[in-house]
């Protein structure tokens, strides 16, 4: 299934100059294993229905895929950060440059030396027992507004080297393949070592904010982050020893400013 991802990267891609809004909507009538890709973004689609701008130099994909077992979908998103981080440090070293550290910010934040580089959104339908899944990145190659990019962090080590979309976007799908086999056919466990090294939390102390049904304001509570949990939301230990789940709430922008709490066995 995947192989067919990736031959289209460099035979037949599917090319847009901009990125439409109708893209989203008629993606899943594609075949299963296109690509996209987009000089600019003016519509895109982001986590809550934000909308969101991507300028000229920015890599921007999207690409289909289907799967029938739904436990392993919300991982989805983590195995494709961790292919785009892995790819960009691989083009590195292959170019004689020290690598590139991009790191995850949780769930699907791309992030360089403290400030956002790139994003990844993945969206599902189910129909006939199979998950049509549908992969969206962003990647800050070239442009620096609003934050930075890859390249201008390049020229700050006096490199001359330049990242070019096409090499990210073969690297990536290449690592992706390999990743997502791992995936189907192993779960998420053998990636689970190099996907704490790369992600920003380990050990993080995070507030929660609970609400008591006999208390009208929220109790704080202070929680260590672990690990991720088997259904990939963040696995934190409180300072009695107790292990609970930390899920969004769904409102905040900042996945960190809007965990809900839940014990676990």
């Amino acid at each position: 299934m995947f192989r067919k991802i990736y031959s289209l990267v460099s035979t037949i891609t599917l090319y847009s100059r901009h990125c439409q809004p109708g893209l989203c909507s008629n993606f899943f009538e594609l075949p299963i294993g296109s690509v996209c890709i987009a000089d600019l973004q003016f519509k895109g689609r982001g986590r809550s229905h934000n909308t969101w701008e991507s300028p000229k130099g920015s890599l921007l994909l999207s690409f289909t895929m289907q799967m029938e077992n739904g436990h392993v979908v919300p991982l989805v998103q983590y195995v494709v950060c961790l292919a785009m981080t892995e790819a960009i440090k691989n083009l590195s070293i292959r170019n004689g440059i020290p690598p590139l550290d991009v790191r995850i910010k949780w769930p699907n934040d791309l992030y360089f030396n403290g400030l956002k580089v790139g994003g990844i959104l993945c969206g599902s339908t189910y129909q006939s027992k199979i998950f049509n899944i549908s992969v969206g990145v962003g990647l800050n190659v070239d442009n620096d507004k609003p934050t930075t990019s890859l390249n201008s962090e390049l020229q700050k080590l006096n490199s001359d080297y330049k990242l070019q979309r096409e090499d990210i976007t073969s690297t990536f799908f290449d690592k992706f393949e390999h990743f997502f086999h791992i995936l189907i056919h192993q779960g998420f466990q053998p990636l689970e070592e190099l996907y704490y090294k790369t992600w920003l939390h380990s050990g993080q102390r995070i507030i929660v904010q609970e609400k008591n049904q006999e208390q009208d304001l929220p109790t704080e509570n202070v929680v260590t982050v672990q690990g991720l949990t088997s259904s990939g939301y963040l696995l934190a230990i409180a300072d009695n020893g107790e292990r609970c789940e930390l899920h969004p709430d769904g409102n905040s922008f900042d996945f960190f400013k809007g965990l809900v709490r839940s014990k676990l066995a």
